[in-house]
């Protein structure tokens, strides 16, 4: 792609992105999706600045989301008159995102997100057109990164948004964000220079969305108290991670396939995860972090993905929906153990459970949780403890609270599945409930500034 007299360093940098990723042949069709906000509104400048020394036809689609009273029709009717300016075919949709939204018992943006999807996927396809740009930039994928971060996505969600990825709504689609490493300064500066019209939304300041608070207050302040060039910071981490990501997709999907390969057991944790992750959406089943851990870690158990539906990972790591399971009765066994010594180890209930005993001192306050690891006051536990499973009636006392309640409400505050209630273990010291496993440690038997002797208590499932 040649660069033409007059280009604009923003202009010279989509076209490099373009040539390098895009895969644009000459003469391709390219649907470009504006809003009439600054954004879009650039792109579409843009990329009709670059289409001739290609021969791009380009053609424009515009939803209106019919949200915003008169200013989403003004929207409207600045694309339109837009692309009539720059003689350019238009498309434009429209829905009630409010009204599907509440039928479809989504969030506004999840709404209309699928019928803007939904929309550009009809348009492309009834122009015979393969590529559809979007006007995502690098200040997006920030965004997108602490929304993901805050909602505890994995790498693949924090890896972000791709240069070039499909058409959530038609895998025979492809979408491009041609601006995705260009901060919205240099959108704004170009705009400014080239005279560009555009619409500015007032949602994109209202404190209701998510999204605004972490563009209007969090990453403000992440800028002016703790690092300036945050941008380019988690550009950089997201290429990390995404790369990553990648990587432990590839082998997971290798694996999958057949063929010669290591038992599900012998592989890396990230991989063992990715193949978990990767069935789940093939069987109806969301892809959530909890399930796929306790898929990952215990196989032949029925694990409660919702919806009375029950999942179970076979030994060689093929997950396989089944019919719910009969409940179990209740474990009777018990085990009663000696603390005797600096340390031990004990096998029971399919968990492997160490113990030591070290200076408090060792321990400064507070200490912060750490997952399969507690620390008692070993003078209150004493040296005899019992272990057993969870039985009906069983009161605890957790870090924090006045009084015991039943473990069978903490269970269902904590949205532990009924049939994997029975397989927690306990702990108990004369009598008293001191563990449970997974949940809180019980509040008189904690460190404090007279604690002399810590007991770390350590447990681990066996997979």
């Amino acid at each position: 792609m040649a660069y033409h007299d007059g280009m604009t360093s923003l202009e010279q940098l989509v076209a490099a992105g373009l040539r390098e990723r895009a895969e644009l042949r000459r003469g391709a069709k390219l649907l470009v999706a504006v809003s009439g906000g600054l954004d879009s509104m650039v792109l579409l400048q843009v990329l009709n600045s670059l289409a001739p020394a290609w021969n791009w036809k380009l053609s424009v689609a515009h939803f209106n989301h019919q949200l915003r009273g008169r200013s989403s029709d003004l929207d409207e009717k600045l694309v339109r008159r837009t692309a009539d300016a720059l003689k350019l075919p238009v498309t434009v949709g429209r829905a009630s995102v409010k009204a599907f939204a509440k039928t479809s018992k989504l969030s506004l943006e999840m709404a209309a997100r699928k019928l803007r999807h939904e929309f550009l996927a009809r348009t492309a396809r009834a122009g015979k057109i393969s590529t559809i740009a979007l006007a995502h930039h690098a200040d997006d994928q920030v965004e997108l990164f602490f929304l993901r971060l805050l909602r505890g996505a994995g790498g693949e969600g924090l890896a972000g948004m791709k240069w070039r990825s499909p058409s959530p709504m038609d895998k025979r689609l492809t979408l491009i964000r041609p601006l995705l490493d260009q901060p919205k300064a240099a959108l704004e500066a170009y705009a400014h220079e080239a005279k560009i019209a555009f619409r500015t939304d007032a949602t994109n300041f209202s404190p209701a969305m998510p999204r605004n608070r972490v563009r209007n207050e969090l990453l403000p302040l992440l800028r002016q108290k703790y690092q300036p060039g945050l941008t380019k910071t988690v550009l950089r981490v997201m290429e990390i991670v995404g790369a990553e990501s990648d990587l432990a997709g590839e082998l997971a999907s290798g694996w999958l396939a057949g063929g010669e390969r290591a038992p599900f057991a012998a592989l890396p944790v990230a991989v063992q995860r990715r193949v978990v992750q990767s069935q789940l959406p093939d069987l109806g089943l969301p892809v959530d972090f909890d399930l796929v851990e306790q898929l990952r870690l215990s196989p032949n158990r029925p694990v409660n993905a919702g919806l009375n539906l029950f999942a179970v990972r076979n030994p060689a790591g093929v997950v396989q929906l089944q019919a719910k399971p009969v409940p179990a009765e209740f474990d009777a066994a018990e085990r009663d153990m000696e603390l005797s010594g600096r340390a031990g180890e004990v096998l029971f209930g399919g968990a492997t459970i160490q113990w030591e005993f070290t200076a408090a001192g060792k321990w400064p306050r507070p200490i912060f949780p750490q997952p399969g690891r507690e620390i008692f006051d070993a003078r209150r536990v004493g040296k005899s403890v019992r272990l057993r499973h969870w039985h009906p009636g069983d009161r605890f006392q957790p870090l924090g609270m006045t009084t015991a309640v039943k473990l069978q409400d903490l269970f269902t505050n904590a949205r532990i599945p009924r049939d994997q209630r029975r397989e927690l273990l306990v702990a108990e010291a004369c009598g008293e409930i001191f563990w449970v496993e997974g949940l809180r440690m019980a509040e008189q038997f904690k460190l404090s500034q007279h604690t002399r002797q810590a007991l770390v208590w350590r447990w681990s499932r066996n997979v």
